[in-house]
């Protein structure tokens, strides 16, 4: 791992951490007048953010990128709390700067890490060269 990768594995791993803590800390010990039970808090907002937990311990490229897909859940559930609920507008914008850093974290982690470990995905171009090459070849072989 090169340095870069290294800065982006600690900021989405300490991003991640911080993440869950405040949404245990906001949904079970800042707004205790909820409407809502316990279970669903804990199935509607922790166990989300917990699935990808395994990968990014692991350090998986392939698990960082797919992280993205649900810190968008997070990061949408902020940008609506600072602009509808008035009460809970710092909590929720502490929530929006944890999903920026945790994305790109993840992103960065994700291309740099996938790049050292040979994962890119090819150019286009570099597919139709191959494959025209194949086709002539074929065509050659045919016509003999």
């Amino acid at each position: 791992m090169t340095f870069n990768s290294t800065f982006f594995r600690r900021l989405t791993l300490s991003s991640y951490l911080l993440l869950i803590i405040w949404l245990v800390v906001w949904h079970f010990v800042l707004t205790i007048d909820k409407p809502t039970s316990t279970v669903f808090t804990l199935l509607f907002w922790i166990v989300p953010i917990l699935l990808p937990a395994k990968g990014l311990i692991q350090g998986k490229p392939y698990t960082h990128a797919w992280t993205n897909f649900i810190v968008m859940y997070y990061l949408l559930h902020g940008l609506t709390a600072v602009y509808a609920v008035d009460g809970e507008r710092w909590y929720a914008l502490v929530e929006i700067i944890l999903c920026c850093l945790l994305f790109t974290g993840c992103s960065f982690y994700a291309r740099i890490r996938g790049r050292e470990l040979g994962l890119g995905i090819r150019k286009l171009k570099d597919e139709l060269l191959e494959e025209k090459q194949a086709f002539e070849s074929l065509k050659t072989k045919n016509q003999k």
